[in-house]
C-alpha cells in the first residue's frame, strides 16, 4: 500500500472512530472539504469543541494502538473500506436519509452495485415461513436479483442459505463490526456468505451488537435493496422497522399473507392494510422491480465507466417493457458488443472479462447484470458468466 493511500486510510478511520460525529457529521465536514479526508479532519481538529472533550480527546492523541488494529484488518484479502466519495459507493444508499459515510466489506464488494431485493421476517419463523423464505430466494435469484438481509436467526438465515446453496449472490448487513458475528451460531454462516457473497457493515471492527444498532442497520439493508419482502412478522417484530424505513427511502415494500390465526402473519397484514404490496409469488416482485433494476444497471454502467475513463453505455429510457436496452446497445454502444464478443458461450470469469476487454471489474459487473436482466447472459457460481442461447 502506498504511503499516501495509508495516510488516507489513517484519516478516515480517526474521523469514524471520533466520539458523536457519526455518519452525518462526516458527511458535512467532507462536503466543506470537496471531499479530502485529510483536509476535513485537519478542520475537524481546529473545531473539535462542540463535539465534546472525549472527540478533543482522540483527536488531539488517537488511540495508535486501536488504528493499527484497524489498519491490519483491512489489509485482510478481501477486506475493504468503502468510502462514499468513490465512484463505486452504491448510488442507492446516496439518496437515503441519513446515509452511512463508509462501509466496511468482507468479500466481493461488487455485489453492492447489484440490484437486490431484501427478504426480511421473524426470528422465530414456522416451518413454513422458512420453507417460503427460501422458495422466494431461489426465484429471486434466478430472475438475476442478489438477497440481501440482516443475517439474523429465522427467515434471514434461510434466505441467505438458499441463495448461498444455489450458488448465487447474497449479501449480509450487520449491526456489529463486519469482523464479529450475531447471533453467534451463525458463524459458518457469515464464513460462508464472506466467501461467496459479502457481508457489510458501517461500524469499525471490533464493534460489539448494541441495541441502538439495528435500526441503523436496517435502513441500509432497506436502502440498498430495490424492495423489501416481509415474510413473518409479529406486530413487535424489527423487519417492520425495515419496511417502513423502505417505505420512507422510496422503495417498494411487499408482504406475504398468512391465516388470521397465526401471530406472525399479523405484522405481514398490518403492512398491507398501511399500502405494502400484498404477493403471492415472486414473478410478481420481479415484475415490479425490473424496471427500476435496469435503471440501476444504466446509472452504474455511466458513473462507473466515466470515473474509469470509459465510455458509458446508453441512457435507459423509462417505461414497462421500453427499457429495451439490448436494441440501443446494437444500434450503437460499441462496448456492450464487445463484451458480448468476448464472453461467448462458454462460462467465462469476471477476471478473464477484465483482461479480455481492458475496462474495471467494477464497470463489467454493472454491464453484465443489464445483460442478466435482459436475459442474454447468465451467471454461473464462481464469478463467472456465459450468454444464452440468442443472447
Amino acid at each position: 500500500m502506498l504511503m499516501d493511500d495509508l495516510d488516507e486510510l489513517r484519516a478516515w478511520l480517526i474521523a469514524l472512530r471520533t466520539p458523536g460525529l457519526g455518519p452525518g457529521g462526516l458527511r458535512e465536514r467532507l462536503d466543506a472539504a470537496g471531499g479530502d479526508i485529510r483536509v476535513a479532519l485537519a478542520q475537524l481538529r481546529r473545531h473539535a469543541a462542540p463535539l465534546g472533550e472525549l472527540a478533543q480527546a482522540w483527536l488531539a492523541r488517537p488511540d495508535e494502538a486501536q488504528l493499527a488494529a484497524d489498519l491490519a484488518w483491512l489489509a485482510e484479502p478481501e477486506h475493504r473500506l468503502l468510502r462514499c466519495t468513490e465512484a463505486d459507493f452504491p448510488p442507492q444508499l446516496e439518496n437515503i436519509p441519513q446515509p452511512p459515510a463508509v462501509l466496511f466489506v468482507v468479500g466481493d464488494a461488487s455485489l453492492l452495485l447489484y440490484p437486490q431485493v431484501a427478504i426480511v421476517g421473524a426470528r422465530g419463523a414456522s416451518a413454513a415461513g422458512l420453507a417460503h423464505a427460501r422458495a422466494f430466494a431461489l426465484a429471486l435469484t434466478d430472475a438475476g436479483f442478489a438477497i440481501t438481509s440482516g443475517m439474523a436467526d429465522g427467515i434471514d438465515g434461510a434466505a441467505h442459505t438458499a441463495a448461498l446453496d444455489a450458488g448465487a449472490k447474497t449479501l449480509a448487513v450487520v449491526g456489529t463490526g463486519a469482523d464479529r458475528v450475531y447471533p453467534r451460531k451463525h458463524h459458518a454462516l457469515a464464513r460462508r456468505i464472506a466467501a461467496h457473497g459479502a457481508l457489510v457493515s458501517e461500524f469499525p471492527p471490533g464493534t460489539p451488537a448494541r441495541p441502538d444498532h439495528f435500526p441503523r442497520r436496517n435502513r441500509i439493508i432497506s436502502g440498498l435493496a430495490l424492495g423489501t419482502l416481509v415474510i413473518e412478522a409479529g406486530l413487535r417484530s424489527g423487519s417492520l422497522i425495515t419496511a417502513r424505513l423502505a417505505a420512507e427511502q422510496g422503495r417498494e415494500v411487499f408482504a406475504l399473507p398468512g391465516s388470521i390465526h397465526n401471530p406472525l402473519a399479523r405484522g405481514c397484514h398490518r403492512l398491507i392494510r398501511d399500502g405494502a404490496r400484498l404477493v403471492e409469488a415472486a414473478a410478481e416482485i420481479v415484475e415490479t422491480l425490473a424496471p427500476a433494476a435496469r435503471m440501476l444497471g444504466g446509472e452504474l454502467a455511466a458513473r462507473l465507466g466515466a470515473a474509469a475513463g470509459e465510455t458509458p453505455g446508453p441512457a435507459p429510457i423509462e417505461g414497462g417493457d421500453d427499457l429495451a436496452c439490448a436494441h440501443s446497445r446494437e444500434c450503437g454502444d460499441s462496448e456492450y458488443r464487445r463484451l458480448l464478443a468476448e464472453l461467448g458461450h462458454a462460462p467465462t470469469t469476471l477476471d478473464e472479462l477484465v483482461q479480455r476487454t481492458g475496462q474495471s471489474a467494477a464497470a463489467l459487473s454493472a454491464m453484465l447484470l443489464m445483460l442478466e436482466l435482459e436475459a442474454r447472459v447468465e451467471s454461473l457460481p464462481g464469478n463467472r458468466y456465459q450468454r444464452l442461447p440468442g443472447g
